[in-house]
């Protein structure tokens, strides 16, 4: 198959312009494969050759303004059209096309709770061809007239309102101009709840198995939905574009969710069957606003190529949780994504493979596709944040608008964005641009202070080549209790560009006990401490008054950490210390995951892992006892899950499952149950039996998939071979069943077992991804590395591979990480 490159999208774009898309699609043709028939109407500017995109398993017909074309031209997924004459064409395709197991194109799923079977479409970057034939580039919008026919019983979802003709009909409503990506079609017999808002239908979808679940959080997540969208009419002069506004909680979806115009898919792990902290409740809020934000950020106003995603993703990102925090009573986002979100940016800036927010040149399809990280997402983000300090949102939202104005419902690129900026303030907006968004790395900015009588002064040195604009934060202990920090002022400050040190400010007063660079986390670069405030941070965090300032210096510590700048003992004493009196839910799973997946797991020797694990097992009983009153549910919870994860023997977990209940509460739901479970066949406590027995409890997706989990991690060498049968040769398992006995199969309590199959993972990881494509490669490179083997060998054998057997893109992309990320855990060990 051939990717499609920037250069052929710009010559493509200059030869035709696309008007309609009659798409026929027939669901009813059996369970592996589904018809299409697509009609094309587009002009073409000049006479010229060109092609069209389609990936059928057989193309049936194809035809040119009457005449018929050779479906035996069709070379990999491209048809040629040759001799074209300047002029208005219709160009018909008719193919067979097979559904998808992984996610991409047309998904297929049928739920094992109750045989219901689903489908749905995730047409991003490529992957329309999957579906019908199309000029697959994201400037050539068109309108979208589709009519699907379903099994009886299914409700059709699509872009626009859909209505049922009769025996099986549907037909949605034609689009506005939008592009070949953003098509969408969920079809299905879901359980619906519908309403109105400001005149537009709304409505949100799931699987039937799922409809109680749903229905508990329905007015919650329609809440939602109508504060962001109101919110969103108050900041942007152009109104929502579309016709309707339905919400599809999809199964086994590769992302978080998609911004289909007027039809938003998400993975439907957001359908809560078990129990959730509130900051899970935020993230799934999170995303709604997010993707909201994309209907102008991206379905309006589209990018013209792929080395523009900034302008849909950090948007979005952006607005998300600047949306959420403004309507919505969950009005402490910023400091959750400063523990997530940006610690995936920091991290992904800091690999070889890291790439300007706005890169130049993104030569094709295939090399965008890897720039869906936490670049282009938290760091763009994060600058935009910056942005808004520096320019001020009054100035920021005009340029917004003004950018809707110019480019509703085609296509823009970054200098017409910073266009419409300049147009609305003085500043040097280009400049600013080329700083941020045309670099890379993280800068680093450093305190220094001195004190005399009466006075003291700080200077910060700037690591790094953009200017930032920071608040600086001034504490001081409290007189009547010694653990708590009071803010004595904070103050902003300009750090040039060149990097050159500004004059230290002096200031009156004692010398603080904590002077916080970046307190509000208003730009993005790494912080570090000058010696007193390191010391103060190390011996009362959980003083500090602010949340976002606790969030700022965690991410400091966490990158000391890792930049083999702070003992990981040091950490974990902190966390020990300090964890117990803290109320953020985002702040306590940032540190306890940090802390399990990066320092006991990679950062300590085998030798030393036992005693991280040990420090961590006792923080979570002493986070369990102190939640016994039941008054802090979430961060119990989070104390439960991380107690199981940490457990080094098998009796309490027993105990619980067999109880079905924590002392004290709370009762297992499934996710407590699987994962307990999980830990027990970790431990060698369980069995294929008791496994059995479990799935016949939990006979849903996510039962399934906790199997999968469960039998992969037993430490029997016959479950380990059936295990890696099924990810790497059979080819048969769903994306997410892949990734679930990825997870289950690297254990570092089990590295003398597991040692024959690091080196047969950079054989066979390469080989699947050939076979099953960018979605296997993804879960492949991220799930199935075996991260717990640091050492030179498994560094030794990743570069060998890298260098030798040529794996696809999206496989390089993850193994390139994953060594990088290996290298550092060796680094942090011998540091």
């Amino acid at each position: 198959m051939s990717v499609l490159t920037r250069d052929e999208a710009h010559s493509r774009a200059r030869l035709l312009d696309v008007h309609r898309y009659t798409v026929e699609l027939d669901l009813t043709t059996g369970d592996d494969t589904f018809d299409s028939r697509t009609a094309i109407r587009f002009t073409a500017r000049a006479d010229a050759d060109t092609f069209v995109e389609i990936k059928p398993t057989e193309l049936r017909s194809a035809t040119l303004d009457g005449q018929p074309l050779d479906p035996e031209a069709l070379d990999g997924n491209r048809l040629p059209l040759k001799n074209l004459t300047a002029g208005p064409h219709e160009l018909h395709l008719h193919a067979t096309m097979r559904y998808s197991r992984t996610g991409e194109g047309m998904h297929r799923f049928t739920d094992p709770t109750d045989g219901e079977s689903y489908t749905y479409t995730q047409l991003f970057m490529e992957d329309v061809q999957r579906v019908f034939g199309a000029f697959d580039q994201p400037d050539l919008k068109a309108v979208f007239d589709l009519t699907v026919t379903a099994p009886e019983g299914w409700t059709v979802l699509a872009n626009g309102l859909t209505e049922h003709l009769g025996d099986g009909r549907w037909k949605a409503a034609p689009t506005p101009l939008i592009s070949t990506y953003l098509v969408a079609v969920a079809a299905g017999p879901w359980h619906s709840v519908r309403t109105e808002h400001r005149g537009l239908p709304f409505g949100i979808h799931c699987r039937r198995s799922l409809a109680a679940h749903l229905d508990a959080d329905a007015e919650e997540i329609l809440d939602i939905t109508r504060a962001c969208f109101d919110r969103y009419h108050e900041k942007f002069e152009e109104p929502y574009p579309f016709d309707s506004y339905d919400q599809a909680f999809v199964p086994e979806f590769n992302a978080g969710a998609m911004e289909n115009p007027g039809l938003v898919t998400f993975r439907d792990e957001f359908v809560y069957r078990s129990a959730v902290t509130d900051t899970e409740r935020q993230t799934r809020a999170m995303v709604i606003a997010h993707e909201m934000a994309h209907m102008w950020f991206g379905d309006l106003v589209t990018l013209t190529w792929w080395d523009d995603i900034w302008l849909n993703e950090s948007f979005a990102e952006y607005m998300g949780y600047q949306t959420l925090t403004e309507a919505t009573r969950f009005t402490d986002t910023w400091t959750d994504f400063g523990v997530v979100r940006k610690a995936w940016g920091y991290d992904a800036d800091q690999r070889p493979s890291t790439h300007p927010v706005a890169p130049e040149h993104v030569g094709d399809t295939a090399a965008a596709m890897l720039n869906f990280d936490g670049i282009s997402y938290a760091k763009g983000a994060s600058a935009l944040r910056q942005l808004v300090a520096w320019l001020g949102e009054k100035d920021f939202l005009a340029g917004i608008n003004t950018h809707f104005t110019r480019h509703r419902f085609a296509n823009a690129t970054l200098a017409d964005f910073i266009d419409s900026l300049a147009a609305q303030t003085e500043r040097d907006v280009h400049a600013w641009a080329d700083a941020w968004l045309r670099t890379t790395g993280v800068d680093t900015v450093t305190a220094s202070v001195d004190a005399a009588a009466g006075r003291w002064s700080l200077a910060l040195t700037h690591d790094g080549s953009r200017p930032h604009r920071v608040t600086v934060g001034v504490y001081d202990r409290d007189l009547n209790d010694g653990r708590t920090l009071v803010l004595r002022e904070r103050y902003e400050t300009d750090l040039p560009q060149d990097g050159a040190e500004p004059r230290p400010g002096t200031r009156p007063g004692t010398r603080p006990a904590l002077v916080v660079p970046n307190d509000l986390d208003l730009t993005y670069a790494k912080v570090r401490l000058d010696d007193t405030s390191l010391e103060t941070v190390l011996h009362g965090i959980s003083g500090i008054p602010d949340a976002l300032t606790r969030a700022v210096v965690w991410n400091t510590l966490r990158d000391m950490v890792r930049d083999g700048d702070l003992a990981a003992a040091d950490y974990l004493a902190t966390a020990g210390a300090h964890l117990p009196r803290e109320t953020d839910l985002a702040l306590v799973e940032g540190v306890l995951s940090f802390a399990r997946a990066h320092i006991a797991d990679r950062y300590v020797g085998p030798d030393q892992r036992p005693a991280a694990l040990a420090t961590l097992s006792s923080l979570c009983r002493d986070l369990i006892r102190r939640t016994e009153d039941g008054d802090h549910p979430g961060l119990r919870l989070i104390a439960v899950r991380h107690y199981i994860d940490t457990a080094a023997q098998p009796g309490a977990l027993a105990a619980w499952l067999a109880e079905g209940i924590v002392p004290g509460g709370p009762e297992l739901d499934p996710e407590l149950r699987w994962r307990i479970l999980a830990r027990l066949a970790v431990l060698g406590a369980t069995d294929d039996a008791l496994i059995a027995a479990e799935l016949d409890r939990d006979p849903s997706a996510t039962g399934q998939e906790g199997a999968a989990r469960c039998r992969a991690a037993l430490p029997d060498p016959d479950a380990k071979a059936r295990a890696w049968a099924a990810m790497f040769e059979r080819d048969d398992l769903s994306n997410y069943l892949f990734t679930a006995t990825a997870q289950g199969f690297w254990q570092p309590e089990q590295a003398d077992l597991l040692s024959g199959y690091v080196p047969r993972y950079f054989q066979d990881a390469v080989a699947v991804a050939a076979r099953r494509g960018a979605a296997i490669a993804e879960a492949a490179g991220r799930w199935a590395f075996p991260a717990h083997a640091v050492d030179a060998d498994t560094l030794r054998l990743g570069e060998e591979c890298l260098r030798d057997a040529d794996p696809i893109p999206a496989l390089r992309r993850k193994l390139t990480d994953q060594l990088d990320d290996l290298a550092r855990a060796l680094r942090v060990r011998q540091a």
